[in-house]
């Protein structure tokens, strides 16, 4: 029988580049050990969920958050508002505003990259990285042309935007399997946001340098997946190999995490205790 645990939603309130924004969270289980979950680009939070029970199933206290621009939190249309870097400050506001002084920081996709920025930029407050499917530079080209359209339709043909918002938003995500209410979420978009979020990562920072990464000293788990352009594995195993305590995972398919979570999740659980259960001084001189 899968243990349940406590759920709960909260908000804090953050200064940003457009001015005084609302961001929306769900914390699983309580106690010390911290994780951060992010998602993807133009998902929500919720896309975590399941995962988030699966850690927090075996006594960790998770964390999912919708950065701005994404799910429940606001959506300013300034693209000054939308980069890498501004995400992870994100994070670490969250972090404050919890009172978790460390926590395993982990995401899919954008939430990997920003992730990485967490590290970077605050490596003090990461215990370890958990991530799947980094976009690096392997994945420039496909990046391009899958979202490149996205941001014209949602900047010039804003008309496009808002009717498949008519289209999706009334459905009840109830009635619907989980991944389709995911996929229904993710397509619920203000184009005028879209538009700034698309632009605002396109002409910002995407990914901490490869210099900065040899850098993170932070234990990491990283998950690629096989035939996925946007998300190639050969980015995943780059990263793997640029970090100093890192090892790579390959998923079956871009499906396994979602259709068959059973071998990730304990991956994921594995290694997040791990980063709990070992000193951090030992864990940054231990190769």
């Amino acid at each position: 029988m899968p243990t349940l645990v406590s759920e709960r939603v909260g908000q804090f309130f953050l200064d940003t580049p457009a001015g005084r924004d609302r961001l929306e969270y769900t914390e699983y289980g309580a106690g010390e050990a911290w994780v951060v979950l992010l998602h993807g680009q133009l998902m929500p939070r919720r896309m975590h969920q399941p995962l988030a029970r699966a850690l927090a199933a075996e006594g960790l206290h998770v964390v999912t958050l919708d950065l701005l621009g994404h799910g429940r939190s606001d959506r300013p249309a300034d693209p000054l508002a939308y980069s890498v870097g501004e995400f992870a400050h994100q994070v670490v506001s969250l972090l404050d505003h919890l009172g978790a002084p460390t926590a395993v920081v982990g995401g899919t996709s954008l939430g990997a990259n920003v992730s990485l920025a967490v590290a970077v930029n605050a490596p003090d407050r990461v215990r370890g990285l958990l991530l799947e499917m980094p976009v690096l530079n392997n994945a420039l080209e496909a990046g391009i042309m899958a979202f490149g359209p996205l941001m014209f339709a949602a900047r010039y043909l804003p008309f496009t935007v808002r009717a498949v918002r008519g289209l999706t938003r009334p459905v009840p995500r109830g009635l619907v399997p989980f991944w389709a209410g995911i996929m229904l979420d993710t397509l619920d978009q203000r184009p005028d946001a879209m538009a700034a979020v698309m632009h605002g990562l396109f002409f910002g920072m995407v990914a901490p340098t490869a210099r900065q990464r040899r850098a993170i000293t932070a234990p990491a788990l990283i998950v690629g997946h096989p035939a996925d352009p946007i998300h190639p594995a050969a980015d995943a195993a780059m990263l793997a190999d640029e970090l100093p305590h890192a090892r790579f995972v390959k998923a079956r398919s871009f499906l396994e995490w979602r259709a068959s979570p059973e071998r990730l999740d304990a991956e994921a659980v594995e290694f997040a205790r791990s980063c709990w259960e070992t000193p951090r001084r030992r864990r940054r001189t231990t190769s």
